[in-house]
């Protein structure tokens, strides 16, 4: 039986309800779990952004990399089937090889860390997602310099509840989707949701005469029990299943959407994550939180590097110069966390002031294998990295007066990481790593939040496997990262008006950067290999703005919306001579001044739903981003581009059906390219630009009926 029908029977046996979507008279209170405490949305003193399960229906989307555009400043890089690879204020990775990787946006679901595996972060029964912006120094650590990503499912619910959802698309997409909800006993309650999202995908191979090389076939389960045996004592259990099997056959010679592979790759993930969940109260004067999590994921990424067939030049003039290789990367990935929590469960008298405490210690075991096969290599490559991190952290809130609030946090952590390889490159590293944050909140008169901050985070240093690499270059440092923010947030003509407003300066000290070392495979000229590692950069300062609001014009209309200013660049950047050169004529390349690759100077996403009738509504949402460097190494930039995107919704009581258009001007959106290489024989291998493109216009059904 295959995993369709799988799919299809357990499907026909599960059950859902998700709310039902109205135009209220005012914007209901968003609350975030993303801080120690649960807390309003609008009484954070933090730029976060929070996506509802209105807005994840409203754009259709079947993973996490489709809903980013509606956060201001969060971009996202492809190189894979899905986007998987996020950043936040212009910091973060682009792709993932040979290295290790030390990410730099965490990423949690129910409290379990799926940190360095988004390809896992479907929106699955999704209540909201939240996103923090700017170093979580106190609360994540060294996994979360950029930022952190919280993704919140639905809560089991105390009546049977049910929803069965179907999506049918172009390009033969389809989602089936099914959630079932209710007690098992009188202090227990479940929820069982699955999802199966499969698509061709938007590529043509023109030589093996197929569309569905880059296709999607993904499925998801999630199980949640949550029990309390005793008033003092509530228990929530997550168990959680992914399985990816996605083709991966991007990158075309023409750059067109029509490819020439002869081994298209894939790009395919097996998660099976466990977490527990346990909130402790029968203490008068503090709630112990206890948070442990395990995934194991196995991981395969691979890809036909040439991008062609070994004919391609047969009885032409570029005849014998044609190669052929293919590239692949076997991971095991696994990690355990544990997060023990104290909080005050009231008010204490500290120094005279009345305060609350949050007191924590952390512990992550991390362990990555990688087996490399490529074409070219004498052998096959493996290495085993592990890291385990131990800290310690506290926070205390002191409200100083009615309305002013105090918030101090301190996390001390500390870091081992051992690399071995199978040529011999050996690094074991410990360290002593800090975050910090303080922050000043104001509430006015008229319950608006004014507030500023001041947080330390940091992304551990590492070793670089390239045995090409002199030994005094394969270790890069520690990167720290200073943020000063302010911003105002609150609700205005009665709750008709939601809207949050942040700025922000981050100075990043020893920032750290990939780059790559060109390697010919045929005598000294390209076709090339690319050995990737990371060094630092000095300094670099990322400044900018973000603005989001919500508000309900009139009766029958809503607009909503985002918009992002970002300046992210080099101060001053040292790094090895060899890649501080132009690959075409060796010209050294200053990049003090230069741009951060996928920082784009601006970003927005605006959109209303209008009230056609009193179960028809109407939505158009705009999203845009400016152009933006693609790469440290090369000059190539993104294109600025504008969507736009429909929906028609009929909504009853137990029915939801809409009819969808996304870009509609059928934009090629460019998610990852390079720019100092060739790879087409029929031009002897000039260098040139390669893109890889998003998805092209496409139009849908959806139908989800509840009950």
């Amino acid at each position: 039986m295959n995993k369709t029908s799988r799919v299809s029977i357990a499907v026909a046996l599960l059950l859902a309800n998700p709310a039902l979507i109205a135009v209220e008279d005012h914007i209901e209170e968003i609350i975030v779990s993303a801080d120690f405490r649960n807390a309003a949305l609008l009484k954070t003193g933090n730029s976060i952004s929070v996506i509802d399960s209105q807005s994840i229906n409203r754009t259709r989307a079947s993973h996490l990399s489709q809903l980013l555009h509606q956060a201001a400043n969060v971009n996202y890089a492809s190189g894979a089937s899905r986007g998987r690879f996020i950043q936040i204020r212009g910091v973060g990775e682009r792709s993932q090889f040979v290295e290790p990787l030390n990410p730099s946006v965490g990423i949690l679901v129910n409290g379990i860390d799926l940190t360095g595996i988004g390809g896992a972060a479907t929106t699955l029964d999704l209540q909201q997602v939240e996103i923090l912006r700017g170093p979580q120094g106190t609360l994540f650590g060294a996994n979360a310099l950029a930022g952190m990503i919280k993704l919140k499912p639905n809560e089991p619910t105390e009546q049977r509840t049910g929803s069965i959802a179907a999506t049918l698309g172009e390009d033969q997409l389809k989602t089936l989707s099914a959630v079932i909800s209710g007690p098992v006993t009188d202090t227990s309650a479940y929820r069982i949701a699955i999802q199966q999202h499969n698509s061709d995908g938007y590529i043509r191979n023109a030589f093996l005469g197929r569309d569905n090389t880059n296709n999607l076939d993904e499925l998801s389960l999630r199980t949640q029990l949550n029990w309390r045996p005793s008033p003092e004592l509530s228990v929530k259990l997550t168990a959680y299943l992914v399985d990816i099997d996605n083709g991966y056959d991007a990158f075309s010679l023409d750059n067109t959407r029509t490819t020439l592979s002869d081994e298209p790759g894939h790009d395919r993930q097996e998660s099976l994550a466990f977490g527990i969940e346990t909130l402790w109260s029968a203490n008068a004067h503090f709630d112990l939180i206890t948070q442990v999590s395990f995934v194991d994921s196995e991981l395969a990424y691979a890809f036909d590097e040439d991008w062609s067939f070994p004919a391609i030049c047969d009885d032409t003039a570029c005849e014998g110069w044609a190669y052929s290789s293919f590239d692949s990367y076997d991971r095991t990935h696994e990690n355990v966390s544990m997060d023990l929590r104290l909080i005050s469960s009231q008010d204490i008298r500290f120094f005279g002031i009345n305060s609350s405490w949050v007191l924590g210690f952390y512990l992550r075991d991390e362990e990555v294998q990688l087996l490399r096969n490529y074409t070219f290599a004498a052998s096959d490559f493996s290495s085993d990295y592990e890291t385990t991190n131990y800290a310690v952290y506290g926070q205390l809130d002191s409200q100083l007066t009615d309305r002013i609030m105090l918030s101090t946090g301190l996390r001390l952590e500390r870091r081992e990481a051992d690399y071995r390889d199978n040529n011999a490159v050996e690094h074991d590293n410990s360290e002593h790593l800090w975050g910090a944050h303080i922050s000043v909140e104001y509430t006015t008169n008229n319950d608006l939040l004014l507030y500023g901050k001041v947080a330390r985070g940091y992304k551990a240093g590492g070793v670089n496997s390239n045995p090409a690499l002199a030994s005094t270059e394969r270790k890069f440092d520690t990167e720290s990262m200073w943020n000063i923010e302010s911003g105002i947030k609150g609700q205005v003509l009665q709750g008709l008006i939601q809207s949050r407003l942040a700025v922000f300066y981050q100075f990043r000290k020893d920032m750290q950067v990939k780059q790559s070392q060109v390697e010919p495979i045929i005598g000294n000229d390209c076709p090339c290999s690319f050995e990737d590692f990371l060094s630092n950069a000095a300094r670099a300062s990322n400044f900018g703005l973000e603005l989001e609001f919500n508000w309900y014009a009139s009766d029958v209309l809503n607009l909503y919306g985002s918009l992002g200013l970002l300046n992210a660049e080099f101060d001053n950047f040292d790094s090895f001579s060899h890649v501080d050169a132009d690959p075409e004529n060796g010209t050294s390349i200053d990049l003090d001044g230069r741009k951060q690759a996928h920082a784009p100077s601006f970003q927005f996403a605006f959109g209303a739903e209008y009230q056609l009738l009193t179960q028809l509504s109407w939505t158009v949402d705009i999203e845009g981003k400016n152009k933006f460097k693609l790469s440290t190494r090369h000059e190539e930039q993104s294109k600025a581009y504008t969507l736009i995107h429909t929906a028609l919704h009929y909504r009853t009581e137990h029915w939801d059906l809409a009819l969808w258009g996304r870009n509609l001007g059928n934009k090629n959106i460019i998610e990852r390219g390079f720019g100092s290489f060739g790879n087409d024989p029929r031009k002897f291998y000039a260098t040139e630009p390669y893109y890889q493109y998003g998805t092209p216009r496409i139009f849908g059904l959806s139908a989800a009926y509840n009950f």
